[in-house]
């Protein structure tokens, strides 16, 4: 059973004390009897204890360091939303294939930030900009917000922030089923509350850290009964043996979670297995153990829009993978709309 996140070493930067939530992290840190230290800048962690580079990427994972987000430019976001909103950084989740084990590089720990109502305001300006056009921010592009939002209570405030908005909309995606204190939050329909699922193998496999496929589906009834639109990210779709029966499993049990009523208004997002050879290297340092095929030889090389070409499925295969999953989808939720295949 996954327990929530409990740092095992926090940082703070010393301006973080000058915000309230600084502050009261302080305080829950040391009622806690965790070990704090300082570091001047959230980018500058570098005596983690630790051995050799196994110990000290797993102390990172547990490490947080409480910082200010001093560039409040944001980036343009994935398919799913125009910005990337940067309320933290870094995950405590240990999944093999993930795409943060290259951009975050040498900082493997988690970054929060806690200049929040000036990323607040920066979003506000973007949203004036884009009115009377809808403005999505994606929360989740470089961490899993939920994971340490019992601590930090960031995510509730967006949501709240953003239930307000005339024209912004909030979305992030989880791994995690520690939701009960987002439940109450006025949200007013404007937050896609997306989890994140997969085929029992590869969570067994490649996802240690992070909730059971039955916890997250059982904390997606719970949103989708608070009123949430809700959304499913099936990623990355990855061919094992026996992958068509695992998928087809994921999609009948999500099915027998969800009230009725959430089945009206879902999101749908695939995207296959693929892979960079930096991150190759980067995962095979980290997961030495690792079952993950990352085998050159057996994918097809397909160019990135920012020139870093990704290892992808046969075209064969994605096509199998299309069918089928496009099958299960329309079989248990006919009404659910598809926001895009990768």
């Amino acid at each position: 059973m996954v327990k929530p996140f409990v740092p095992q070493l926090v940082y703070f930067e010393p301006n973080a004390l000058d915000y309230p939530l600084g502050k009261q992290l302080k305080e829950k840190f040391e009622k806690m009897d965790v070990e704090i230290r300082y570091t001047t800048s959230h980018n500058q962690v570098r005596n983690l204890p630790g051995d050799n580079h196994f110990q000290k990427y797993r102390i990172a994972k547990s490490t947080l360091v409480v910082g200010v987000r001093k560039t409040l430019k944001f980036d343009t976001s994935k398919p799913s939303a125009e910005y990337a909103i940067p309320f933290a950084t870094g995950c405590m989740g240990h999944c093999h294939y993930c795409y943060l084990q290259t951009t975050m590089g040498s900082k493997p720990y988690i970054r929060t930030y806690v200049n929040v109502d000036e990323i607040f305001e920066a979003a506000d300006r973007y949203i004036e900009e884009r009115a009377p056009d809808f403005t999505r921010f994606e929360a989740a592009c470089t961490s899993d917000i939920v994971g340490v939002d019992h601590l930090t209570h960031t995510l509730k405030r967006a949501i709240e922030h953003f239930g307000e908005s005339e024209y912004g909309k909030l979305r992030f995606v989880t791994k995690f089923h520690h939701v009960d204190h987002l439940l109450d939050a006025k949200h007013n329909g404007k937050t896609r509350f997306r989890f994140s699922i997969n085929a029992d193998y590869v969570i067994k496999n490649f996802e240690p850290g992070t909730s059971p496929l039955d916890k997250r589906l059982e904390a997606a009834g719970k949103v989708a009964r608070a009123g949430y639109p809700l959304g499913f990210i099936v990623a990355p779709i990855y061919i094992h043996e026996g992958w068509q029966e695992g998928y087809k499993h994921m999609f009948e049990h999500l099915e027998a979670h969800l009230p009725e009523e959430a089945k009206k208004d879902l999101t749908f997002e695939f995207i296959q297995h693929r892979f960079t050879k930096p991150a190759k290297r980067v995962i095979e340092k980290n997961y030495p153990m690792t079952k993950l095929e990352l085998n050159e030889e057996e994918r097809r090389y397909k160019w990135g829009k920012y020139g870093i070409g990704k290892y992808i499925y046969q075209k064969d295969e994605e096509q199998e993978i299309k069918d089928h999953l496009y099958a299960y989808m329309e079989k248990h939720f006919p009404k659910a709309k598809l926001e895009y295949f990768t």
